[in-house]
């Protein structure tokens, strides 16, 4: 069986990408589960339950999160509404949510799906490393296959984390940095894995913001008013081949598309179902 995963969806441009063609990525690679990181959906911060409905019914059947889930105070409440919405599942007891889930495929297959995050350079939550093997002990009585997102800045801890899990999950990527890492394998115990899945939004731009008031950022240190670039948007995401019986997986391969070019796969998909 295929998972797809899809990096940070930034913004609009981010959204608008997986409207008009998720379908036919999804159908072109046999995919039989959609999974995407959306903590950069609204504007580049934070998810609203408005924009979580939508990407779900463009065929996102489990969302991740990261650093920016509460950057939007109306989404705590939908945390409890909808299940397939996940936070970091290393944030302290009582944060709204969970961190993991267990959701059949379209081929019916169970898959658990694992949302944790980073302690490097970032906010000092609880210990990724110990929470995750607790997850994937409570998403193992039900699945075989488990897919976790890891939502962490430093490279280090992300391949840490990736021999961490080697033979105990289906795959480890990881997401935040918005640039897609070429370092994609299996690793020797059957799982799959990736320093950064890369983002789906605005690439020619500063990590999804407009470059000119990043850039005069950096050149002066004062602060600036970063908006949501626009141009030459880019679906960042990998697919992961798996036996669904063991949960191990034989294969990965990153994906990096423009709109023209998820157009013309919608396009053969749709010609070829005649």
């Amino acid at each position: 069986m295929k998972l797809l995963f899809i990096g940070d969806i930034c913004g609009k441009p981010g959204r608008e990408l997986l409207r008009r063609g998720l379908a036919g990525l999804a159908a072109h690679h046999q995919v039989d589960l959609v999974i995407a990181n959306v903590e950069n959906a609204a504007a580049g911060f934070g998810i609203t339950p408005a924009l979580a409905d939508d990407l779900a019914g463009y065929g996102v059947a489990v969302m991740t999160t990261g650093n920016h889930v509460w950057d939007k105070k109306e989404i705590y409440p939908y945390f409890a509404q909808n299940p397939r919405l996940l936070r970091p599942a290393n944030f302290p007891a009582g944060a709204p949510g969970r961190g993991s889930i267990v959701v059949p495929a379209s081929n019916g297959v169970p898959v658990g799906v694992i949302n944790a995050m980073g302690r490097v350079f970032m906010t000092p939550l609880d210990d990724p490393f110990k929470t995750v093997l607790d997850e994937i002990a409570a998403v193992k009585t039900e699945a075989a296959v488990v897919f976790v997102d890891f939502h962490a800045e430093a490279t280090s801890e992300k391949v840490a984390m990736g021999w961490h899990l080697d033979g105990r999950v289906t795959a480890i990527v990881g997401t935040h940095t918005h640039v897609q890492t070429a370092d994609e394998r299996v690793l020797p115990n059957g799982t799959a894995y990736i320093t950064d899945v890369g983002f789906t939004g605005p690439h020619d731009s500063v990590i999804g913001v407009e470059r000119e008031p990043a850039v005069n950022r950096f050149l002066t240190g004062m602060p600036q008013r970063f908006e949501t670039a626009t141009a030459n948007p880019r679906l960042n995401g990998v697919v992961v081949t798996c036996d669904a019986a063991t949960g191990r997986a034989s294969a990965i391969e990153r994906i990096n598309v423009s709109a023209a070019e998820l157009d013309a796969l919608a396009e053969s998909v749709s010609a070829a179902r005649g």
